[in-house]
């Protein structure tokens, strides 16, 4: 018999699922904030520009999917923290809009601002929408200033049908001040610049881009690997929120996601391996000069890992968003989700969710049949 529990573990599994895959088409913004420092020439630019162009849909779709179903499946973190951190979010989201509009209009008849305006565009979608992303996400294991008061549903609070409360007049921007977020902030920039790398080196007819492209994965790999390890020490060595089952009181717990890992050894071991096949794909790459499949072996690792590493935020009794100045408003799997109902019709339409996998994987496989060259740009009837 599915149980109201096991819906509330089903749908933060999907979350977890989808925000991996998110981070893993990241690679769309990390290749935009290279496309100066990686070309010499404006056909090299325009080169980067249409690989890319020819994926940037997929980040925005899943984009899109995630915050949806995150406000269907748990809305009372998307009232939260969309309508508390409203700053930190209204940037990222203004930073996706700069890439679609700049997508579709840098090429077309008439652009009075020139293509180097909406690439600018492309690299502040690059540099900002990564790094804030990474930061948002870091507020998982540490925690926001907010406050929930349930009784208020009914407009029984002393600040009447107000659910919860930001309480830091900065809005999302005071995040930007813990050393722990930043460190996954740069962590997820450098990932998707080296994904990136890793992608032009598999998908690039062009010797001079690729040789760059291996030098660029060792360049943004290396400080992608340190930023992250400092995260991921910090993190398990550090307090974390825990759930008492019985009483459902919130307190603070040493070392409480590496008891996660430990409670939950096939999560640690799918974790690991995650991470493994992320830095086989950047060594072998930076070691072999034939070898051009990295980004399948990092994209799957980074699927994998980031999947876990949120599966331990949210699974054995653990407050998966904690508030940092009141314990007792954290929200947990059981406190925030939506009704049973909800995730019971919802889950009989996440069946569908293999369906889009498979169109997706199809059109990639379609866009990928051949290596993209110069000379591909100048027989398409669609260039960006």
């Amino acid at each position: 018999m599915i149980t109201y529990e096991f819906l509330q573990q089903y749908w933060w599994f999907i979350m977890s699922l989808l925000a991996g895959l998110l981070v893993f088409l990241l690679f769309v913004q990390g290749g935009q904030s290279m496309i100066n420092s990686l070309s010499r020439k404006e056909d090299e630019k325009k080169l980067l520009v249409n690989a890319l162009g020819r994926k940037w849909e997929f980040t925005f779709t899943t984009l899109v999917t995630f915050g949806g179903a995150f406000f269907a499946s748990f809305p009372l973190f998307y009232s939260t923290s969309f309508g508390g951190a409203y700053w930190a979010w209204m940037i990222l989201l203004f930073c996706f809009v700069l890439q679609a509009v700049s997508y579709e209009f840098q090429s077309k008849p008439g652009n009075i601002y020139g293509a180097n305006v909406y690439r600018a565009f492309l690299f502040i979608n690059g540099m900002l929408g990564t790094f804030i992303l990474g930061v948002l996400v870091a507020t998982f294991f540490t925690g926001s200033e907010f406050t929930v008061g349930k009784g208020n549903i009914a407009g029984l609070g002393v600040v009447g049908p107000v659910i919860s409360q930001w309480q830091n007049p900065l809005h999302g921007l005071e995040l930007f001040t813990s050393v722990r977020n930043l460190c996954l902030g740069f962590a997820v920039l450098f990932l998707a610049r080296t994904l990136a790398s890793l992608f032009f080196v598999n998908r690039l007819s062009h010797e001079v881009l690729e040789k760059r492209s291996r030098k660029f994965v060792l360049y943004n790999g290396a400080p992608f690997v340190v930023f992250f390890l400092i995260f991921l020490i910090w993190t398990l060595l550090g307090e974390g929120y825990a759930v008492d089952p019985a009483t459902d009181v919130i307190y603070l717990e040493k070392m409480k996601y590496l008891h996660n890992f430990i409670d939950m050894p096939l999560v640690m071991i799918l974790f690991l391996l995650g991470v493994v096949a992320v830095l086989y794909g950047i060594f072998h790459t930076v070691l072999s000069a034939q070898f051009k499949k990295g980004i399948w072996f990092s994209g799957a690792g980074t699927v994998v890992a980031i999947t876990m590493l949120l599966l331990v935020a949210g699974y054995n009794n653990t407050a998966y968003y904690p508030s940092s100045i009141d314990l007792q408003s954290s929200l947990t799997l059981q406190n925030s989700s939506s009704s049973e109902f909800t995730l019971s019709t919802m889950a009989v339409v996440s069946l569908f969710v293999p369906v889009v996998m498979a169109y997706i994987f199809y059109a990639w496989r379609s866009l990928e049949k051949k290596r993209l060259s110069l000379d591909d740009l100048n027989s398409d009837g669609h260039t960006y």
